[in-house]
């Protein structure tokens, strides 16, 4: 299988109810338990072989973007709330901040072992049990 180049192909899609772009999904706000600004979605991590989104990365601290730091957030603790045009949770800033996380400047290696410290602190069951 060879690599198509679709830079001139238009991704553009419409949205429905429940289908959103991923480039759209990030930069969205996330909101905590007490409906207080938390961060933002940096990006969102898919599971190549079944679709399914293993986390969302989200991104706050730092002054301007220099210096966040990065706390992957398995995708279930995240819910979209349309009336705050973005993602809300059932998580504080403070038990964020406690989450495993890695610097802006680090390279996170996404594994299987990984993946159960994140889902085993925020108490969910990992996407791909």
């Amino acid at each position: 299988m060879t690599h198509q180049d679709t830079s001139l192909q238009d991704a553009s899609i419409q949205e429905t109810h429940d289908l959103i772009a991923s480039d759209k999904v990030e930069g969205t706000r996330v909101y905590g338990r007490d409906s207080k600004h938390i961060g933002s979605i940096e990006r969102v991590i898919l599971e190549k072989r079944s679709g399914r989104v293993s986390y969302a990365v989200l991104a706050f601290g730092g002054f301007l973007g220099i210096g966040e730091d990065h706390y992957p957030i398995p995708w279930a603790k995240l819910h979209y709330d349309e009336n705050l045009g973005g993602y809300r949770t059932d998580l504080t800033r403070e038990l964020v901040e406690n989450a495993p996380k890695y610097q802006s400047d680090d390279e996170y290696e996404w594994n299987r072992e990984n993946g159960r410290l994140v889902y085993d602190y925020y108490g969910v069951p990992p996407y791909w049990m």
